[in-house]
């Protein structure tokens, strides 16, 4: 909101996202500002209809890849929010190769201690957290937390939230013994 700097929710932010595309959809596939209205689309459905949101991710990202494929980070953004949606959705699969994908990619473009590396490493062990996959959740949030401090400074956002799924990778497994409890 102009006035008091609020975030736009619920029905107003749903129609603000189908605003914003009607706005654009007469321009060119090419218009970057056409794209970005799929993208505020898409996040506007994704708040209240995720399944719906889906399917725009998906166009939106054909559309990055089709005329930015050069824009290696935007694309990624993209992906994000596609993997978001399908843990929204509970296709926990999916999602788990997606987010394996979006990491692979980020270490590769930006480097294993850049922030976003390491949030997009956060979303990781979510996934591997809701597929019961508890071993490989626990190291990999091991190694990023790590990471996270040298990186980013043991007060930093990302590195608390960083250490928040280790907490609930050793804290949720089953097969946690009093150590794990006590180090969660």
């Amino acid at each position: 909101c102009f006035d008091c700097g609020q975030d736009f929710h619920g029905a107003v932010s749903l129609a603000l996202g189908w605003a914003c595309w009607k706005t654009y959809l007469g321009r060119p596939e090419t218009d970057y500002f056409r794209c970005q209205a799929s993208s505020v689309l898409g996040n506007a459905l994704w708040v209240a209809r995720p399944e719906e949101a889906l399917p725009v991710f998906e166009a939106n990202l054909a559309l990055i890849r089709r005329y930015w494929s050069h824009d290696e980070q935007g694309i990624l953004a993209v992906q994000t929010n596609a993997a978001n949606c399908l843990v929204d959705v509970g296709r926990h699969d999916e999602a788990l190769v997606l987010r394996r994908e979006i990491f692979a990619r980020r270490v590769d473009t930006l480097g294993v201690s850049h922030e976003r590396t390491i949030l997009t490493g956060n979303n990781l062990v979510i996934s591997l957290q809701n597929l019961e996959l508890w071993d490989e959740a626990r190291t990999f949030a091991r190694t990023n937390l790590s990471v996270a401090r040298r990186s980013l400074g043991a007060d930093h956002v990302s590195t608390l939230f960083a250490c928040t799924r280790l907490s609930d990778c050793l804290f949720k497994d089953p097969a946690a013994n009093r150590d794990d409890l006590l180090e969660a």
